[in-house]
Order: structure tokens, then sequence, then C-alpha cells
């Protein structure tokens, strides 16, 4: 059997009743590596990782981990890591027994168990805590001892199902940076859920946009977010200007549009030209966001579109004026109609 994958779902589908959650989706986990499971709530992403779980039995299709069908399997047979939004931990035990819980039900000896916890504990930093409950604990700190417990028994996968969405933000961002370091010391092959597309391209190996219970885009971060495949994976990644152009569309972000006043000379530039005119400025300090409405020529109206310029460099623009919005080539993404 291969071991290049860690988990893989050949067509697999899940329907309730007359929804299809799950489309018929073809996906590899590859092994060692973080892979995000991205998209709106209600894409699929948690109905496809209660699957990988054991938690829901597809409806159809196959689910192998490490090259086995584990289609029916259910979730104690699979040797999974689970990482919640609630953390779930037992309010009643120590940090430590929480963390040695998996061990103890796999009748891991005491002394190997204790080796296991501290180990553990020490890799998210929470060791002088393995006393504590974890009701004396922050969040930030009840979200470690969650992860310390999945890893603590060795998972062949790690699931993690929108773990850092209860953190304030300059937590989500640490814990962000943490689950990175821990997945490249470990080597675990990790999955994880999310709304957040900032999450996705900042830790994932390998990204999977969803929609509607299908798979809209996958790859590196570094590959999908430069080309995305269709407007829904654009406007997803934040690409917010969408310029009709006849047969197909053109979009651009908006810290790539160039705005100037306009001149009588008319230059040509090699790239998107469009004339129009500011509809609405706001100071951020760092950069000013423009809005704009310009003249495309495959749409009969005006096309509303953002330009994000650094304050510094910005031109002095006032609401009204006539301006040239210009892109060069190589920001251009061209989407099919």
């Amino acid at each position: 059997m291969s071991m290049t994958s860690a988990a893989q779902f050949q067509a697999v589908s899940q329907v309730f009743g007359d929804f299809t959650a799950v489309d018929a989706i073809d996906l590899t986990i590859p092994e060692g590596k973080l892979t995000t499971l991205l998209g709106p709530s209600g894409c699929g992403k948690t109905t496809s990782l209660r699957m990988l779980a054991g938690y829901l039995r597809p409806t159809s299709g196959r689910i192998l981990i490490r090259g086995e069908d584990f289609t029916t399997a259910p979730p104690e047979k699979r040797n999974l890591g689970m990482v919640f939004q609630s953390y779930a931990l037992f309010p009643h035990m120590s940090v430590a027994d929480n963390v040695g819980y998996g061990l103890k039900l796999r009748h891991v000896p005491g002394p190997e168990r204790a080796k296991r916890v501290t180990e553990a504990l020490e890799m998210v930093g929470l060791a002088h805590l393995a006393g504590n409950r974890p009701k004396q604990l922050s969040g930030g700190q009840q979200q470690r001892v969650a992860i310390a417990r999945a890893v603590a028994i060795a998972p062949n996968l790690l699931l993690l199902d929108e773990p850092l969405s209860n953190l304030d933000a300059r937590l989500r961002l640490q814990m962000r940076a943490e689950l990175r370091r821990i997945q490249s010391e470990t080597g675990l092959s990790v999955v994880l859920v999310t709304h957040d597309q900032d999450e996705a391209l900042e830790m994932s190996d390998q990204m999977v946009v969803m929609k509607d219970g299908r798979i809209q885009q996958q790859g590196a971060p570094q590959e999908v977010f430069p080309a995305p495949a269709n407007r829904f994976v654009a406007e997803f990644l934040g690409y917010e200007n969408f310029i009709p152009t006849g047969t197909e569309w053109v979009t651009v972000r908006p810290e790539h549009l160039d705005v100037r006043r306009r001149s009588g000379s008319s230059e040509t530039v090699d790239g998107l030209t469009l004339d129009g005119h500011v509809t609405d400025l706001a100071y951020r300090g760092v950069d000013v966001l423009v809005t704009l409405a310009a003249e495309a020529p495959g749409s009969p109206d005006p096309v509303r579109l953002v330009a994000d310029l650094r304050a510094a460099n910005a031109p002095d623009l006032r609401i009204g004026d006539e301006i040239t919005i210009g892109a060069a080539t190589g920001h251009l993404v061209t989407l099919p109609a």
C-alpha cells in the first residue's frame, strides 16, 4: 500500500433527505502536510471532516486512511486526533489527566503515559499547569490542552474543526503560528476546517476551496491565490473588482489598481486602462480606499471598483474627480464568464 497519502476520499457523497451536503468529491490528504478545507458555512467542509472522523457514514463512495478502507469503521478504530471549536475538555479532570485520557483508553502503561503527557504539554508550553483544572485556564490555554490531548495519542491524522474561531484576533494569530510549529515538529498529517481565508493562506500546505458540497479548486496557497479558478474562489479570496470584457471577466485585487487624475494625453499602457470617477474615499492611516465608477467596454452601466492605495503616494483625490484606472497585465486574472 502506498504511504504517500494520509487519507483519500473516493467519489464520496453525503445526502440528507433531498439535500446533498457533499457531492461525489475526490480528495487526497497528503502525508505529513497541513490541508485546509475552506469555504462558507454549508459548503460541506465540516460534513467531510465528520465522515473522515467516522461520525458520519458516507451515502456513497469510499474513505481510505493510509491506503486501507475505513468507510464504515467507527471513530475509535481510526486513531485520529480531533479538536473541536468547543475544546470539549473534562472539567473534573486535571490538565494532565485530560491530555492522558486517550492514552488511558488505549491501555498505555502508567510511566509511558506520564512521559507522553509531559511531552505533549511541553510542546504547547503548558507543562507548568499540568495540575490545574480546565476552568482555571484561559480560552487560549484550553485550546492548547485540547491540541496536546489530540497529539498525545500519535494519531494517523489530526482533525481540527474551526479550532481558532472562539479566540480573540491576537490569540488567533498566535495559535496559527503555534499550530504550524506543532505540525512541522511532529510531521503530523493535519486537516483543518476554516471559513477564514487568511488562516487558510497562512497555514496550508494544500488548500481545498469548497462550495455547495463540491471542490472548486485545490492546491498550494501560492498556486491558488494568484490564479483563482472561478469567480466564487476569487471573491472568497478577497478579489473585489470584476470587470466584464464581453466574453469573459477580468478580476484584479484592490492593491493592484493604479489610480491617477485623468490627463489630456491618452497614453497606452500594457494591461488594463479604464476611465472613471471617484465615488467614495476612506482614509485608513497607512492606506486609502478609493471607490470608483468605471466605464467598461463589456458593460452598459458603470462598474464599481475599489482601489487600495498607499496613503504616502496616493494622489490628492476628491469625490467626483475624473480619473484613469490602470492595472498591469501581470495582475489581471481572467475568469470564465
